[in-house]
């Protein structure tokens, strides 16, 4: 169940980090990374780390974008 929650979350936040990724929209990421921390947290509960893993994706997602928009753009 928890994994599950844990996908969920890591789906929304890979939706939205794909929507941060357009020109202006990179303020985004502050919070879509704590968003993915919070599924990372769910997928740990569980016993399976498919959730952990989509999550981990997704926060290097958000701090790549970070990283190339000089933590604001």
């Amino acid at each position: 169940m928890m994994n599950a929650l844990s996908m969920i979350v890591g789906f929304a936040s890979l939706g939205l980090a794909f929507f941060a990724f357009l020109p202006l929209l990179g303020w985004a990421n502050w919070a879509i990374i704590p968003l993915a921390m919070v599924g990372v947290g769910l997928g740990f509960l569980s016993g399976k780390r498919s959730g952990v893993m989509l999550n981990l994706v997704v926060i290097a997602i958000g701090a790549f974008r970070l990283f190339m928009g000089g933590g604001v753009l």
